[in-house]
């Protein structure tokens, strides 16, 4: 072979390399995004639904504890029916995954189909049919989760903008034993006979629901967060008396208010905020049964909090039911004992802590006197700085300057115990988002 023909070759074969390796890096491209449609967030604002693969980092966008076995549930499950479960995202991201539990059922969980899906447009079973993905468990479209367990999906490319409804549909040909849900949604939920987990009329979906079942978490890859905001409390955390398909949960106006400090160029930390509240939730007990519903806070912190992706701040608002519901008059270092188990264990994890006072509740019909001082007393301890790495007043935020043991009129939704719409918005204004950011305190 001569020299020049050997010059040839070498360039026909480097041709050849180049000409591979783009055509590889072209079509992983490809799967790696969405085209030709839109997706509506809850303000009804359109986003492009193209957007490439993100470098960012999971994050969470939503979740909800796992409260209880829902009643009626216990023989035959939701056999034959499709569960299409409608969460609000606080940021976006490029993939997602979902996490299904089935802590409370008795035995095992076997869904065949699942699907996730941006909503068409807000408060509504339909889907944006170009979003529509259905989702796989270890490359297997059906999962078996066992009794007590939970599993994680697959990630899988999806464009989900940030503060929009998202569809994530589940369908279980089976009986399943209770079924493993969060009552106090204050959203609307959908269910359907048959399998239509990928139906995108929405058309089936005839029944609606005003809880989420087997649904406790959806992660995104996300370049807009880089960590994860969790709000670990109970029903002034869950929102019960929030206005509900609106998102006025004090978790979503902070969300909101992250979103908008960042996107105005703040020195604030990007992250993304989920909300693992749960109505009647204590420090120290849990409700009855095997496993226990309504998890203690100390009980569920390893999975509700610290199983989170990327958290670096927990925000923890317990404490005002171990007072109300203790059938005895409520010992204040037991609680405050309980509450820096928990501040050890997200500071063993490098997780900082932000702690809330105990908000007013005279009028309440499980005020008293006695109980006040306890309430006082555990305040006092906490706003002292010997609890958490920083607080959060919400005591001081909401209460009436003319009677400080109860809500100021305004912030009361009228059971003397629960914020109003605008009462769960001044709670998000009271924190600090400087205070979200920085290591854990040593001192502590």
């Amino acid at each position: 072979m001569t020299k020049r023909h050997g010059y040839a070759l070498l360039s026909a074969i480097i041709a050849l390399v180049v000409g591979l390796c783009a055509a590889i890096y072209i079509g992983a491209g490809a799967d790696q995004r969405i085209t030709g449609t839109s997706a509506f967030g809850k303000n009804g604002a359109a986003y492009d639904s193209a957007a490439p693969a993100s470098a960012g980092v999971w994050v969470g966008a939503w979740a909800a504890a796992p409260a209880g076995a829902e009643p009626g549930t216990e023989s035959g499950g939701l056999a034959g029916r499709s569960i299409r479960n409608v969460v609000h995202t606080s940021v976006g991201g490029t993939s997602a995954r979902i996490t299904l539990s089935n802590l409370y059922g008795r035995s095992p969980l076997t869904i065949t189909h699942t699907s996730i899906a941006v909503a068409a447009a807000p408060d509504g079973a339909a889907a944006d049919a170009r979003s529509m993905r259905r989702l796989t468990f270890d490359g297997n479209p059906t999962v078996i989760v066992p009794a007590g367990g939970q599993v994680l999906s697959d990630a899988v490319a999806v464009f989900v903008p940030p503060d929009s409804d998202v569809l994530v549909t589940t369908y279980s040909p089976t009986a399943s034993g209770p079924v493993t849900y969060h009552p106090r949604a204050r959203q609307i939920s959908y269910l359907a006979v048959g399998d239509r987990t990928e139906d995108t009329s929405g058309a089936g979906y005839t029944e609606q629901t005003p809880y989420w079942r087997y649904l406790t978490a959806l992660d995104v890859l996300s370049d807009e967060a880089e960590g994860t905001v969790v709000a670990l409390g109970d029903s002034l955390t869950d929102g019960i008396t929030s206005t509900p398909n609106a998102d006025r949960r004090w978790t979503d106006v902070l969300s909101e208010r992250l979103r908008t400090a960042v996107a105005s160029g703040q020195d604030v930390p990007r992250y993304s905020v989920v909300n693992e509240g749960i109505s009647g939730n204590q420090v120290l007990a849990a409700g009855t049964g095997r496993p226990a519903d309504n998890q203690s806070g100390l009980d569920r912190f390893s999975r509700d909090v610290l199983s989170r992706p990327n958290v670096k701040v927990v925000v923890i608002e317990l404490g005002v039911n171990d007072i109300l519901r203790n059938p005895e008059l409520a010992d204040p270092d037991r609680i405050l004992a309980g509450l820096r188990t928990l501040v050890r264990r997200a500071h063993a994890h490098g997780v900082r802590v932000v702690g809330a006072t105990l908000m007013p509740f005279q009028g309440h019909r499980g005020y008293s006197g006695a109980r006040e001082a306890v309430r006082d007393e555990i305040n006092g301890e906490i706003r002292s700085g010997r609890v958490y790495d920083a607080v959060v007043d919400f005591d001081q935020a909401l209460r009436d300057p003319y009677n400080p043991r109860g809500l100021r009129p305004d912030y009361d939704s009228g059971d003397h115990l629960h914020p109003s719409d605008r009462g769960y918005a001044r709670m998000a204004q009271a924190v600090d988002l400087q205070a979200l950011k920085g290591a854990p305190s040593a001192r502590l």
